[in-house]
């Protein structure tokens, strides 16, 4: 992390010098030369050469207005308006100006929301792979949390559309959703959970009635992100349909008529929620609400849940990549704070407990980069037909989003905490990253039920484990300049999570679905990290990451006796070299390893 800090002497500062600076003002793309590392690993020269100028810009975006921006709507939040003046249900959310703003950002400045969906954005010339997609994700999250759901479910809803949906429905909708000009733009959304139930989908009790040749959708929505979208996709359940999840179908229902009249829903209150407090969460009641269903869909078994799980996946994994944001700009604010924090008469970067939390958070923030970048690249390699690549996709999502999500709320802790009391004051943005943080734990899926997706689903019914230790295996005998003891260590932890969550998912025993899922993931992100590492480290660049790769096996994937005073050579001089900018060589990550 290059940050210039300039501190005063002591003697010629004002009461206000005491206090630690944050990051607001830095060019969050150019102080993330961790990021910029990656970049040369995962992306293609000519996609990374083409797409530097455009993060860099936004990165510059994201640490100046949109930071003030998001500020400004954390505080001002939207307010829905049940009737106009003659007291119709026409039903509006009035937004702040800051509001509108971002999204001007988002979706006209950086068309984050269509530059997978079509050709040509930013001058690219098919469409922008997923690998370069997530990373103005990545940056753009690192300031505004809330927005980036509704930018997701725009991406995810034309992805649906385009899939599954009726060509009637593509005609009218794909276009505007594919706009970057904020005249014509249909923003999306989706519309699952119930008030009988979230996760368990199959109690939906949302009806579709064809009538006249028409399907109209009737019943009770109960947490619709994105509430007042112009295209929102809904599960819902055709009149006569089986029960449970067989009988689920997708419709695509408009906000406006073809006359420019209203469709028959109302948005009948929004939510006060912890966090993502600048989008409109609300409950919506369809009424005969016109709709387009997808597919031929009626009294029989219907594809819609299959069909949508296309969107969740692709939602777990936009969650893993927010995530991954907000855990660098934790990082990066415990960091300048600690740098330019005094205490007892030297900043506390210095202090040895102080720094062993520094790594704490550090860790966790390097793990899940390496992570989204390796899954968008698999995702990508999937899109395009490979189906060894679909079946890593299958496990390597669900991952993904269940521990990154849960390092998420421990990272912004943390940060909160470095920066002290301060850091409990809404003037400054850990409160803020502290509430937001919560929300990655709830949306498509908890904890719970994503690691149980793992176990039950990907290794019990796929065997996706074993596709996913043997990448991770040809990835390290194909990692030219690894030291051979560590790759061997590397392997035969890769080999034990293997073995150890196999043997719960054929046991079926729910209690250590979480402790599986840990041990996959952290198996995954040490190998990731030692690859990246040392391919940096060869062509002559940072080898920090190898560093990195050896703090996640000791302090995640090592049996450690509490009551021990055990040696930490190891933790103190690989923290010396982490807590640096200067770029580590590879000899010297080398011989740490040895310790």
């Amino acid at each position: 992390m290059n940050m210039e800090i300039k501190i005063k002497p002591r003697e010629e500062r004002e009461l206000e010098d005491w206090i630690a600076r944050d990051c607001h003002g830095l060019n969050f793309f150019d102080i993330d030369s961790n990021l910029q590392d990656l970049l040369k690993i995962y992306l293609p020269d000519d996609l990374r050469e083409h797409m530097t100028p455009i993060y860099r810009q936004l990165g510059e975006v994201a640490g100046n207005r949109l930071d003030e921006l998001s500020r400004i709507c954390d505080r001002h939040l939207p307010v829905l308006h049940p009737r106009d003046a003659r007291g119709r249900n026409q039903d509006w959310i009035e937004y702040h100006p800051a509001y509108r703003e971002m999204e001007k950002i988002a979706y006209a400045d950086f068309g984050i929301h269509c530059m997978s969906r079509r050709e040509g954005v930013h001058g690219w010339p098919t469409k922008v792979p997923p690998m370069a997609k997530y990373v103005f994700q990545y940056l753009f999250t690192q300031s505004e949390f809330g927005l980036m759901c509704p930018i997701s479910l725009a991406d995810t809803s034309a992805m649906l559309l385009e899939r599954y949906g009726p060509e009637d429905a593509k005609a009218k909708f794909l276009p505007r959703m594919h706009s970057q000009n904020m005249d014509e733009l249909y923003r999306g959304a989706q519309f699952m959970t119930e008030k009988i139930g979230g996760s368990e989908v199959a109690n939906l009790t949302v009806t579709a009635r064809e009538e006249d040749g028409v399907w109209r959708l009737y019943g009770d929505k109960w947490f619709c992100s994105n509430a007042d979208a112009e295209v929102c996709l809904v599960l819902a359940r055709p009149e006569g349909a089986p029960e449970g999840n067989a009988g689920l179908a997708i419709f695509a229902v408009p906000r406006f008529l073809d006359d420019g009249g209203r469709n028959a829903y109302r948005i009948v209150r929004l939510k006060d929620k912890m966090g993502t407090k600048s989008m409109a969460s609300g409950e919506i009641i369809f009424e005969g609400a016109r709709a387009y269903a997808f597919g031929d869909v009626g009294a029989k078994a219907n594809p819609g849940l299959r069909q949508m799980m296309d969107q969740v996946n692709m939602s777990r994994l936009s969650h893993g990549v927010r995530a991954a944001g907000m855990m660098r700009r934790c990082l990066n604010e415990a960091m300048i704070a600690a740098r330019s924090r005094d205490v007892f008469g030297e900043t506390i970067i210095n202090k040895p407990l102080l720094r062993r939390q520094l790594l704490k958070i550090m860790v966790p923030t390097e793990q899940v980069l390496s992570m989204i970048m390796h899954v968008s690249k698999v995702l990508h390699e999937a899109e395009n037909g490979d189906e060894g690549a679909k079946r890593l996709n299958r496990i390597l999502t669900p991952l993904l989003k269940f521990r990154a999500c849960r390092d998420n709320v421990t990272v912004a802790t943390g940060a909160l905490e470095v920066r002290g009391g301060n850091g409990f004051i809404e003037d400054w943005v850990n409160a803020r990253l502290v509430r937001d943080a919560h929300t990655g734990l709830l949306w498509e899926g908890t904890s719970n039920i994503n690691a149980l997706d793992v176990t039950t689903r990907a290794i019990a019914k796929a065997g996706a484990h074993d596709a996913l230790a043997d990448d991770l295996k040809k990835q390290l005998d194909a990692t030219e300049g690894l030291p051979g003891q560590y790759a061997g260590e590397l392997a035969g932890l890769i080999d034990r999570a293997r073995k150890f969550a196999g043997e719960i998912a054929a046991s079926g025993n729910e209690i250590k679905a979480r402790q599986a899922s840990n041990a996959l993931y952290h198996a995954t992100t040490a190998t990731l990290l030692a690859r990246e590492g040392t391919i940096l480290g060869k062509a002559g660049g940072d080898a920090r990451r190898l560093l990195l790769s050896r703090l996640v096996v000791d302090t995640r994937l090592r049996a450690a006796d509490p009551l021990t005073n055990g040696d930490d050579r190891f933790e103190v001089e690989a923290g010396n070299l982490l807590l640096s900018d200067a770029p580590v060589p590879l000899d010297v990550a080398t011989d740490l390893l040895r310790l």
